[in-house]
């Protein structure tokens, strides 16, 4: 039997340790740790890789959202539409500059559906936040066309999604801004939190910029509110380092999605993501493999067994059901969805021999039943 973590968190480490070493020992030993040249150098490469005028690094991936939140200028009273099939974080942002979050239903493909947007604003609403989750981007013609109808700010949550695209315009460029999170476990992740911002906006970008490092602008001088928000510098380098290998690990990431799909298509019992190139407006980078099973527990616990770990995204709780914080909405789509969908094992150390053993038992479990 084999032991096949959903996530190996030690070979984020262990699989380059002498040059990530060489990495952290060059920024120590130069006491090179906020703000230095390997973060403004990560950020002008990921502003080049995305096509956009400015990112800049921040703390997390929630800073990102509520910063750019802040920076846009969306505040108390304001309403934000967002899928609840999303983490906490997302609504959280928006719950932290004022505003409030309105959630909505999943389509098809489990993103933001475009269809329920519409009759969710009213006269408070100011943006739509589509989630760009699981690797994939929504279909933003049609959010952008709902916006543009309604004059409504459009602001991408993309932590799940540096490098996926839609008509070859990049996740977290399509809005006013865009977010990533560089969580350990995310497509580029660091050893600990990190986020960036996107945006093509100078006065935005002026505005983060200063809301990241306590209102300071570039002489030192305080002149607005701010946060201590900033990209730690030795994460920085992390980052740049292992961003060399990032076409080379979206495309092991694609030929893993591939092997799941000609192993599995078949099975009457899953529903499984889009393959690969089976859409030319999309190109998919497969930060998690959500799947939606029949007797999906049954299933997870039978992998369970023969070593292969899987999760249910986001603790099995989508945003609207956390009745603690207020939410009264029914979410139909969204509910069905999370009675079936979990997530396989999808990371870089998986090799094709481990893939074959899970897909092998996944057929295992249905042959036997």
């Amino acid at each position: 039997m084999r032991n096949i973590p959903f996530f190996p968190y030690p070979q984020l480490f262990t699989h380059d340790e002498g040059a990530l070493l060489e990495v952290m020992r060059d920024v120590c030993s130069r006491g090179a740790y906020i703000l230095q040249q390997e973060c403004t150098e990560l950020e002008r490469v990921l502003a080049e890789f995305l096509g956009v005028r400015h990112v800049f690094g921040v703390a997390n991936g929630t800073d990102a959202i509520l910063i750019g939140l802040k920076a846009a200028g969306i505040g108390a009273g304001d309403e934000v539409i967002l899928p609840s099939h999303t983490y906490i974080a997302t609504a959280a942002a928006v719950q932290w500059v004022g505003a409030v979050p309105v959630l909505a239903e999943c389509g098809p493909d489990n993103m933001l559906d475009a269809a329920d947007i519409e009759h969710r604003i009213t006269a408070k609403t100011r943006a739509i936040m589509p989630v760009q989750i699981n690797g994939r981007t929504c279909n933003m013609d049609a959010i952008e066309a709902i916006a543009k109808k309604h004059n409504l700010i459009v602001c991408e949550d993309a932590a799940q999604a540096l490098g996926s695209r839609f008509d070859d315009r990049h996740a977290g460029t399509f809005g006013a801004f865009g977010t990533f999170s560089f969580y350990p476990a995310k497509l580029l992740g660091c050893f600990g939190d990190g986020g960036a911002i996107a945006t093509n906006d100078d006065a935005i970008a002026t505005q983060i910029k200063l809301l990241r490092d306590h209102g300071r602008n570039d002489e030192g001088k305080v002149v607005a509110w701010g946060l201590n928000s900033r990209l730690d510098n030795l994460q920085a380098a992390v980052l740049l380092h292992k961003f060399k290998n990032y076409p080379a690990d979206i495309a092991r990431r694609r030929a893993i999605a591939q092997h799941y799909e000609d192993r599995l298509s078949h099975l009457p019992q899953l529903t499984l993501p889009p393959a690969p190139g089976t859409d030319a407006r999309h190109f998919d980078v497969y930060q998690n493999y959500e799947l939606q099973a029949e007797r999906r527990d049954e299933l997870r616990a039978h992998l369970l067994v023969a070593g292969v770990r899987t999760i249910v995204q986001w603790a099995g709780t989508p945003v609207h059901e956390f009745k603690e914080l207020g939410f009264t909405e029914s979410l139909p789509k969204t509910e069905q969805l999370f009675k079936c969908c979990f997530m396989l094992p999808m990371n870089t150390a998986l090799t094709d021999d481990d893939v074959h053993y899970i897909c092998d038992s996944i057929k295992n479990f249905y042959a036997s039943a």
